[in-house]
């Protein structure tokens, strides 16, 4: 994510905190976080559709969704 967009993520959360915030900003607040949490939940599963376990033994394993 942008560093502007971050940016404006924090402006308005401290907005929200001081002032309170407009119905449009409220939006524009809660389309932000939704952006920022997709990035983050996209790099947390490559984070971890890249790491492996290596057991006692040797044997390597990859990390599988648990069902």
């Amino acid at each position: 994510m942008e560093k502007k967009k971050i940016d404006r993520i924090n402006f308005l959360a401290k907005k929200k905190k001081e002032e309170g915030l407009t119905e449009n900003e409220l939006k524009e607040q809660k389309a932000l976080y939704e952006e920022y949490l997709e990035g983050y939940r996209r790099n947390l599963r490559s984070t971890l559709g890249n790491t492996v376990i290596e057991r006692p033994d040797g044997t390597r394993e990859s990390l599988s969704k648990k069902k």
